[in-house]
């Protein structure tokens, strides 16, 4: 009897790609990356109060270069008037993202996001476990380096 080969598994995004890639594309983004990768493209601060939200294309005009799209961002209220100041750098950084100048205007649509994964502030690591895990150091000469590794040590031991 012959052994069965090894299992290889993939990567969800592997899996469910094709599946994404369908949502995306009916809101005129033809990859995902704009969207999954939004904080790093227009950075955290705009990233915190925004998000895509589609892509209008103009229609192609015969005979005619293509114009550029227009990107709709969602964006909480209160930062409207500070993302639309920004609206220069975000293009800017939109067309950096795609290597040409896909994106020509931004349009604003004020409503709450849909996300809300906002990262909790990292609390300071318990100072016994600090202590503890700064006694296993003792060959590092340096007192502030001690001191920080032992910090990083209990962060990680409490995660």
């Amino acid at each position: 009897m012959a052994k069965p080969g090894p299992i290889s598994a993939k990567p969800l995004s592997v899996l469910l790609g094709d599946v994404f890639s369908d949502a995306y594309a009916k809101q005129g983004f033809a990859a995902r990356g704009l969207v999954t990768r939004w904080a790093e493209i227009a950075g955290r601060e705009i990233a915190a109060h925004s998000e895509p939200l589609k892509m209008q294309w103009p229609r192609p005009v015969e005979g005619q270069p293509q114009e550029p799209a227009t990107l709709v961002l969602r964006v909480e209220g209160p930062m409207a008037l500070e993302i639309q100041h920004s609206s220069d750098v975000i293009l800017e950084r939109v067309n950096r993202f795609f290597g040409w100048s896909a994106v020509g205007r931004l349009a604003l649509r004020q409503a709450p996001l849909s996300r809300r994964d906002r990262p909790k502030p990292s609390r300071a690591p318990d100072p016994m476990a600090v202590a503890e895990i700064a006694k296993t150091l003792s060959s590092v000469e340096d007192d502030e380096l001690r001191a920080a590794l032992a910090r990083l040590g209990a962060s990680i031991k409490r995660n």
